[in-house]
């Protein structure tokens, strides 16, 4: 039972489209194509009154969803300092937020609506043209996504400055006695890492020492405390923590991100920043950039 002061959790299909002014077939469309929040229960489409508000205000064009811009996925340093003078400049106009999730998990929160874009980076640069869209079609609401170029960066392996000359060639590191940071599953720095190890016949259990870490900071901060000896990792991080790096490859890093996200002005201002002129100082500084491609449209059709 419910009153008019305490309205039902749950709607059915008639009582959506009441409530929304639509017709039954359009929900039953709208429920069938993940479109609007909605679960099966014993066959039969219930509708959480909640997250049907939420989801009008969200699709509505300058609704209260669109002063926000959640962030998930691969973490980088220059996206952290382009998504913190974001923040700067909105002030508290608009909630700017980023977490280092690792690709496939960043992927799940954008399926989950639980982040707005996600930075994903899967195989090498050259790769990715194929690979990214196929992560992103392991998710049910894909379709709805395209991808967008952050930009090109170079990776390798970032080493204890301490570490002997004669000791810093890959095949020299995998064979010695040094404690190596290994990211989890779903990190696409892992994922990298592994095709190194298989590329010279080793596994993860052939290291001397490992230890599980979770975020590429976190990995250069344990080596610069001694804690660690080496670990797959950005260029980038590796000047940012003043470490010794074994240049391997490039890979590009996209943002996954809805299409309402991706016209929104916050999510455009942002873009904008990552080309802003001190962006790119900073990433001269840092080394291991390349910004020839960022801003463009890589996958998602017409838009």
């Amino acid at each position: 039972m419910s009153t008019k002061d305490d309205p039902q959790r749950f709607m059915t299909v008639r009582q959506v489209a009441e409530y929304l002014q639509l017709n039954e077939k359009k929900i039953y469309a709208l429920a069938t194509e993940e479109k609007i929040p909605a679960t099966k229960v014993t066959g039969k489409w219930m509708f959480p009154r909640e997250l049907i508000d939420r989801w009008m205000m969200e699709s509505a064009h300058g609704g209260v969803f669109t002063d926000r811009l959640v962030v998930a996925g691969s973490e980088d340093p220059l996206l952290f300092r382009a998504l913190v003078r974001l923040a700067n400049e909105m002030q508290s106009h608009a909630l700017v937020s980023y977490t280092g999730t690792g690709t496939r998990l960043g992927l799940e929160l954008l399926s989950a609506q639980r982040v707005n874009a996600s930075c994903l980076h899967w195989g090498a640069a050259d790769e990715s043209s194929k690979r990214h869209p196929a992560l992103l079609q392991n998710h049910t609401k894909y379709q709805q996504w395209i991808l967008v170029r952050a930009f090109k960066r170079e990776r390798g392996i970032m080493l204890n400055p301490a570490l002997k000359s004669t000791d810093k060639t890959l095949e020299k590191l995998l064979v010695s006695k040094f404690k190596w940071g290994i990211r989890h599953d779903g990190s696409g720095t892992q994922h990298f890492f592994n095709q190194i190890l298989t590329q010279h016949s080793f596994k993860k259990k052939d290291l001397h020492s490992t230890t599980k870490v979770f975020s590429n900071r976190e990995t250069a901060a344990l080596i610069v405390s001694g804690q660690l000896d080496a670990a797959p990792g950005p260029q980038s991080v590796a000047t940012e923590f003043g470490l010794d790096f074994i240049k391997h490859s490039w890979e590009n890093l996209d943002f996954a991100v809805r299409r309402d996200v991706y016209f929104r002005k916050i999510f455009q201002t942002f873009m904008e920043q990552l080309r802003s002129p001190a962006i790119l100082r900073l990433a001269k500084q840092l080394e291991g950039y390349d910004f020839g491609e960022t801003g463009k449209l890589i996958w998602g059709g017409d838009i």
